[in-house]
């Protein structure tokens, strides 16, 4: 049995979803409420020392970390794969999931923008600003990278994979903060493509069973 600790606006989370959907995996869904700090509560760092979601228990195994989950998952559950059979498109991939998770989200991490408004004082207009501006740097960066040949219909290739489970989450907090992004037009299309896929739309926040109106 495969058990994902996750909340239904992580966007870490949200990745580990659409994985689990390509790969047609099932799994039991335990809430963590961040903006109840569950994620620092001892019942859950007895789990993950870490105090973050997304965690993934799989045969005794608790790994933590969005992209070591994936590619967890690719290599214990190989098929359908996410990842391109080639050395060189592999490491495309990850290059592209890394301009995501470690340029973009740790800037626009929930708890680095409380730290703004808390300890260093910025008001909400500022954070938001803090918030497009490096949304807006990272995506840029995306859609250069989506311009190379090795781009199809979805990041790489014509299959969604590993690139498009990172891709979209953080498409939908551009969006859910109202950054325009609508110029980025690779970035978008490639989202809207793969919100037509029901693994997309199976793990998307509003389909998760703690989501919450907003």
């Amino acid at each position: 049995m495969l058990r994902l600790h996750s909340y239904w606006r992580s966007s870490a989370s949200y990745r580990v979803r659409i994985a689990l959907g390509l790969k047609g995996l099932t799994f039991e869904h335990f809430t963590v409420n961040l903006l109840k700090n569950e994620q620092s509560q001892p019942e859950f760092t007895a789990l993950n020392p870490e105090g973050l979601v997304p965690l993934l228990e799989h045969d005794g195994l608790r790994l933590s970390q969005s992209t070591a989950i994936i590619e967890y998952l690719e290599e214990a559950f190989p098929s359908p794969a996410l990842m391109p059979a080639d050395l060189q498109g592999r490491a495309r991939v990850r290059a592209i999931c890394q301009m995501i998770a470690c340029d973009i989200h740790p800037l626009d991490n929930l708890r680095v923008l409380k730290y703004l408004t808390g300890e260093l004082g910025l008001s909400s207009e500022q954070k938001d600003t803090w918030y497009a501006h490096w949304v807006i740097v990272g995506l840029t960066a995306v859609e250069k990278r989506l311009a190379e040949s090795a781009t199809g219909q979805f990041c790489h290739g014509d299959l969604p994979g590993m690139a498009d489970c990172f891709l979209v989450p953080q498409v939908a907090n551009a969006n859910r903060m109202k950054v325009d992004i609508a110029h980025l037009k690779r970035v978008v299309e490639i989202n809207a493509r793969c919100m037509a896929l029901p693994a997309f739309q199976q793990a998307q926040p509003s389909a998760c069973p703690d989501a919450v109106a907003a």
